[in-house]
């Protein structure tokens, strides 16, 4: 399959079809690890990755990749680059177009990713800005079709800050008919074009009640209330209202799963219990990173 979009910055690009294609893919890909099978599909294909912010899961879920498929990923920090002197995205994207054959990015300002797609010449992945993360929900909506078997009609309970995580979440809801309920102080709903767009597809709530958002959700999914710093002011406006812990997921379906895109901060966003516990399936989910990531080059890269 070759996907009709060339770049993907926040999961909108994707239809349905190719949303459920690529998921299709990733499993029969992790299927074929798992039994030492990696067929070279990106031999002789190289991906630049621009990183001007820390990352583990993102890295290395696209470099290990790029090399189980057979080709080759060049890990470039904004220092490793001429944009710390000065040099202009644009004449950047141009550069890296000549000599790769896509370009991930993972940035601060959601413009940088838009204006490398605009200038580049090649494939370009959003690994995350300050807007939207879809390689994230990528790899969310595969564990989620993994534990459930089927997607359509199931409900997702978002707690917490409605960030660039939940933006490109409720994308991949309008896209694979999951409804949502998210649940965020006053203040911090997520982006409502993401909202009104997706709401002509699916039910969407917004609330500022964890409990009623959870209340028979089949999903239980948060993220980090702060990014970075641990900003004091920031978090007491979450907590401890907005915490997943055992009596909020008491509220959930009785076989519902919890995900976390991590990294995660254990006490604040969600208590041990949760996230280390039986319903948790946060490792599945990170090592699906790899068979997501894997399923998205080859879906942008192969002919």
């Amino acid at each position: 399959m070759k996907l009709k979009t060339k770049n993907i910055l926040t999961l909108r690009e994707l239809d349905k079809k190719e949303l459920a294609e690529i998921l299709e893919l990733a499993i029969k890909l992790k299927k074929e690890h798992k039994k030492g099978k990696n067929t070279p599909l990106l031999k002789n294909k190289t991906l630049a990755m621009i990183f001007q912010k820390p990352s583990t899961r993102t890295r290395v879920s696209f470099e290990a990749g790029m090399f189980q498929l057979g080709g080759y990923a060049l890990n470039l920090s904004s220092n490793d680059l001429q944009l710390s002197r000065g040099e202009s995205i644009g004449d950047t994207a141009k550069t890296l177009s000549r000599y790769v054959n896509a370009i991930l990015a993972r940035v601060y300002e959601h413009e940088t990713i838009e204006e490398l797609a605009k200038n580049a010449t090649v494939p370009v992945i959003n690994g995350l800005s300050n807007s939207f993360h879809p390689c994230q929900i990528l790899a969310d909506l595969m564990t989620i079709k993994e534990k459930k078997k089927t997607l359509a009609g199931l409900k997702i309970a978002w707690v917490g800050d409605g960030n660039n995580v939940c933006n490109s979440l409720i994308y991949g809801c309008a896209k694979s008919s999951i409804n949502i309920a998210i649940a965020t102080p006053k203040g911090f709903e997520p982006n409502q074009r993401v909202v009104t767009e997706s709401k002509k597809h699916v039910e969407i709530s917004l609330t500022n009640d964890p409990s009623l958002a959870v209340k028979n959700a089949d999903v239980v999914m948060t993220d980090t209330f702060v990014s970075i710093h641990n900003d004091q002011k920031r978090i007491k406006k979450f907590l401890p209202k907005f915490q997943v812990n055992s009596s909020l997921m008491k509220q959930a379906k009785k076989d519902a799963i919890f995900l976390h895109c991590l990294p995660a901060k254990r006490g604040q966003e969600v208590t041990a219990e949760v996230i280390d516990g039986p319903q948790s399936v946060v490792w599945d989910e990170t090592e699906n990173r790899l068979h997501t990531q894997k399923a998205l080059l080859v879906s942008l890269l192969c002919i």
